[in-house]
Order: structure tokens, then sequence, then C-alpha cells
């Protein structure tokens, strides 16, 4: 008998046994029975985490929108239409994290944490922009998670639950918070590179001192806290450098270089320092 002969007789033997083996296999059986819930747990449970990750996404998506918004404010003359029109913004923002919020219950949230994650930063990063820029100060973890409540019809499960409106809740991890709070620094740095080139001299001086502020919070935490905010503090402190770079031309250079070429200055300047973000 040839090799290749040989080779398909082995090929016929397998499939025989392997044949034999599901024809064997008892449909009733118990181990059958529980594998198949487990496998309608896993679906279920990877379907919703797809469904968290569009979610989380289209956070993201409305959340820049909203950045890119409240930067306009150092452009215009009304300041107070940006922010109202900010505020529909986070609140179409806010329904959708509600949407995560009715997807999560029941649920252990960790189980789904990396999947709405990039989302719920972007949300804080926008929020706290837009606190910042109507009250000149940090947002705290508790007012952000105090407008995280929502009321939603309750569905009649079994006899014991009762249809009706039910409160839920969804909670900010401290992690997502911090994180998005590093993020913010690059906007207040974009902020006032954009208040200069307007002619507002004083708003990088207020930036400079929020952000040292800001930075020394981080500096506190170092290395006990995870290890994604320790990674983001070396972007808080290119943010720093460049914001008081910027204090650094107005106090020194500023009665040598006219209002208008300030920014291209300061642009330039920023431009120079930007293969240091690179850096790990």
């Amino acid at each position: 008998m040839s090799k290749r002969e040989d080779e398909g007789c082995g090929r016929r033997r397998r499939t025989e046994v392997g044949q034999k083996s599901e024809d064997c296999v008892n449909p009733d059986s118990a181990v059958i029975a529980a594998f198949k819930v487990f496998q309608q747990e896993l679906d279920t449970k990877h379907d919703k985490y797809e469904r968290l990750v569009k979610s989380s996404r289209d956070i993201t998506i409305e959340s820049k929108r909203t950045i890119f918004l409240l930067h306009r404010v150092t452009s215009v003359p009304d300041v107070e239409e940006i922010l109202n029109e900010a505020d529909v913004k986070l609140d179409s923002v806010r329904q959708k994290i509600g949407q995560i919020a009715e997807e999560l219950r029941g649920e252990d949230l960790h189980q789904f944490h990396r999947a709405i994650t990039p989302g719920i930063q972007e949300y804080v990063e926008a929020v706290s922009f837009h606190h910042f820029i109507r009250h000149r100060t940090l947002i705290s973890l508790e007012e952000i998670n105090a407008r995280l409540v929502f009321m939603r019809e309750n569905k009649a499960v079994d006899e014991v639950t009762c249809p009706g409106p039910c409160v839920l809740t969804f909670q900010i991890t401290p992690t997502d918070y911090l994180l998005g709070v590093a993020d913010l620094t690059g906007e207040l740095m974009r902020m006032c590179i954009s208040s200069v080139g307007n002619g507002d001299m004083d708003t990088p001086f207020l930036l400079s001192g929020f952000l040292r502020e800001i930075h020394d919070g981080f500096s506190f935490i170092g290395n006990t806290g995870p290890y994604e905010v320790s990674k983001k503090l070396h972007t808080l402190r290119q943010s720093l450098g460049k914001v008081e770079d910027a204090c650094y031309t107005l106090r020194v250079r500023g009665s040598e270089i006219p209002k208008h070429m300030l920014a291209d200055v300061f642009s330039s300047r920023a431009a120079h320092l930007d293969p240091d973000d690179a850096m790990p």
C-alpha cells in the first residue's frame, strides 16, 4: 500500500470514529444541557458587551463635539449662549449613560468596565471643562455622579416585581474620574493659547495656577495609584509646561512682541515641544 493510500485510509477511519462518537452523544444528557445553558449565558454577555462598546463610542463622539463647542468661548462675545448649548449636548450624553445604566442593571460593573471606560472618561473631560469655564473650579466626583440619576419604567419580570417607575444610578469610578481630569489639562492648554490669540492676557495666568493645583494633586498619588493615572502624569506635565512657557513669554517679552503675533509665537513653541509628548 502506498503512503497516499495509507493516509486516505487513516482519514476514513477518523471520520468513522467521529461519526460514531456523535451518534453516541445523548441529547438529553445533563452535561449537554448544562453546556447549552453556558452557551446562552456567554452569548448574552458578549452581545451586551458589544452594545456597551457602541454606546461608549456614541458618548465619546458627543463629548468631543461638546468640547469643540466649548473652545469657542474664547472668540465669542456671548459666553453664556455657548454654555447653554453645551448643557443641551451634555444632557443628551447623560441619556446615553442612562442607557448604559439600564444595560448594567443587576450586572457586575467590573465585568463590562473596559467596554465603557473610554466614553466615561471623555464625558468627565467634557463636563469638567464646562464646569471650569462657568465656575473656574474643578468639579468633584460627587457632583458628577449626582447628575447621573435616571427614571426608568420597571418591567414586570415575574409576579413579585411590579411595573412602575424606578430609579437607576450610574457611579463613575474614581479611576475614570482621574483619567478624565488628566485629559482636561490638554484642553485647558489649548484654551490658554486661544485666549492669547484673542487678546486675553489674564486667562493664561489663571490657567497656570489651576493646572499647578491639579499637578500637585496627581503628584501626591504618584505610583501608588492605578497604572493609567501615573502614565498620564507625563502628559499633564507637558501641558503645564506649555502654559507656564506662555505665561513667561507674556510677563517677560509681552511688551516686545505685538499682541497679534503672540498666538503665533506660542503655537510655534508648542509645536517645538510636541516631540516630547511621544515619550512614554
